[in-house]
């Protein structure tokens, strides 16, 4: 197998790619001996006739076409990374020469990575920040956490009220039918949460124990069940528990049984500590977000539109595996949403190209900088992903050892390194006095 590049204008180029006669009638052979037992040929069992006998009955070309695409995957991708460009789209295909005895030659019409000309990335200026706790900032997570630790008290004297955690019975019906899905037993609600249909949990407030009732509601428009959508619906329902969350009083002892501080006053101090921790590594990052936005604004690239593609579909693909794991596939989603992939590439296209101009310049900045990265600042990376996946450190190193999974990280690592050049480089300034007023 043979490569050549033919550059183009705006980051595209050519790729010729030949396959030598001999492989190509290889992958004739083998497409003959996958598909001859499908063909009925007159005069032979099923299977059995010859390749030449069905290549003068069909044509010679009549492996052609899959023979071609076995040589094009088998193929493309190794010449691709061979051929001295980076190749940063999928490739357009046509076939050159194809033909008994002949190489096979086709043309991959492809993006590559386009140059990019630096602007200002030292001394970029950012927005001074500023951080600080309240003391109502302390006393809502003291809220939150003590809200963890409420215990439940049983209701009997009275029917339900906003706020309540009741366990209830239900059956749904639309057109007076029972509908799939529409039944629960000893379902446990919070009064007000919001987790039903709208107009649902404000018709039980009032409702007592034991006591059978009726709740008319209208399924939304978007509702995620497409035969329900917008219909009128009946509920009957049944009250079996009413439970009332109780707080526990914020005092030392309260500190001494659900923390690990003594008193109040310590417990305090740790959660305003935290919380300001919390608040400077998110200004952090924001002023690093800043710095590296404007380091991006500065510099001038083309992106050429199959690269931008390109990453779009990455994107939907990555969205994708994303749903699968919550355990809905993507055409689902496309389902429910009325969405479909062409309208979400398009959607997702703008933050595509952010990501790639956002690449593209750390990366030249990797370049311009001479940045290096240590196999000291390679193993403390794999062992912080060790244990944020809490996977074994040995495991994680076999699979970054070597071949593009460990020049993937390496290239992590040092776009990491220029992102924190650019950061520690940047001129803090004074908000403008609108912003301040709008802080206010």
């Amino acid at each position: 197998m043979s490569v050549s590049v033919e550059k183009l204008e705006k980051s595209m180029a050519v790729l010729t790619i030949e396959v030598s006669a001999e492989d190509f009638d290889k992958a004739v052979d083998r497409v003959y001996r996958r598909e001859r037992g499908r063909m009925n040929i007159p005069g032979f069992r099923k299977g059995k006739a010859p390749r030449k006998v069905i290549e003068k009955m069909f044509g010679e070309s009549v492996f052609y076409e899959d023979a071609a695409n076995e040589c094009i995957n088998s193929s493309y991708e190794a010449e691709a990374s061979s051929c001295g460009e980076h190749v940063v789209s999928y490739p357009e295909i046509e076939v050159v020469q194809i033909g008994a005895g002949k190489p096979f030659i086709y043309k991959a019409t492809v993006a590559v990575k386009p140059p990019v000309e630096l602007g200002e990335y030292k001394g970029v200026t950012v927005t001074k920040r500023e951080v600080s706790v309240t003391d109502e900032e302390v006393e809502a997570e003291i809220g939150r956490e003590r809200d963890k630790n409420a215990s439940l008290e049983e209701v009997t004297d009275r029917p339900v009220e906003n706020g309540d955690q009741i366990n209830l019975d239900f059956e749904g019906f639309v057109d007076g039918e029972a509908f799939e899905g529409g039944k629960g037993t000893d379902y446990p609600l919070t009064i007000g949460s919001g987790s039903f249909i709208p107009g649902f949990e404000e018709q039980l407030v009032g409702a007592k124990i034991g006591e059978e009732m009726e709740v008319s509601v209208t399924f939304p428009e978007d509702y995620g069940t497409e035969d329900l959508a917008g219909k009128a619906a009946i509920f009957k329902c049944r009250v079996n528990r009413i439970q009332v969350k109780v707080l526990p009083e914020l005092n030392d002892e309260y500190a001494d049984d659900f923390t690990e501080f003594a008193t109040m006053d310590e417990y305090r101090a740790d959660v305003r500590a935290r919380l300001l921790a919390d608040k400077e590594k998110a200004a952090a990052s924001e002023r690093e977000n800043e710095a590296v936005e404007a380091a991006v604004e500065a510099a001038s690239i083309e992106i050429p539109a199959p690269m931008l593609d390109y990453e779009a579909d990455k994107m939907v693909e990555d969205w994708g595996r994303r749903l699968q794991a919550q355990g809905m596939s993507i055409d689902q989603y496309f389902q429910y949403s009325g969405m479909d992939r062409d309208r979400m590439k398009e959607t997702l296209k703008p933050q595509a190209e952010k990501n790639i101009r956002t690449r593209l310049v750390l990366e030249e900045i990797v370049k311009a900088e001479g940045i290096e990265v240590s196999d000291e600042e390679i193993d403390a990376e794999l062992a912080k992903m060790a244990e944020a996946y809490q996977a074994d450190l040995d495991t994680i190193k076999k699979y970054f050892g070597e071949g593009a999974n460990r020049e993937s990280l390496v290239s992590d690592i040092a776009v990491q390194k220029a992102v924190s050049l650019i950061a520690d480089n940047a001129v803090d300034v004074e908000p403008a006095a609108e912003e301040t007023e709008d802080a206010e």
